[in-house]
């Protein structure tokens, strides 16, 4: 069942910011060691040279922690309008 509770636009941009930075890094990390094309060519400017694996790495990591925080938040702020 949905609710029509309107989210937040922190809730919102968090959300896309951690869509950026996960499909951003696993993209780049399939570039580094498949040769496929970035799917997400302007984050290769992110990872400086000779660094790029742990850089993708980075940015999956902290889009995962981005996308938990926002969730985390959401449900507190749900949590407390009940």
């Amino acid at each position: 069942m949905t609710s029509n509770t309107p989210k937040s636009p922190l809730t919102t941009v968090t959300g896309l910011l951690s869509f950026v930075l996960i499909v951003g890094g696993a993209s780049g990390l399939l570039h580094e060691w498949l040769g496929w094309i970035h799917f997400m060519g302007f984050v290769r400017f992110l990872a400086p040279d000779g660094y790029e694996i742990y850089s993708y790495v980075v940015m999956v990591v902290l889009g995962v922690a981005v996308g938990a925080a926002g969730a985390a938040g959401d449900t507190l702020t749900r949590r407390g309008r009940a």
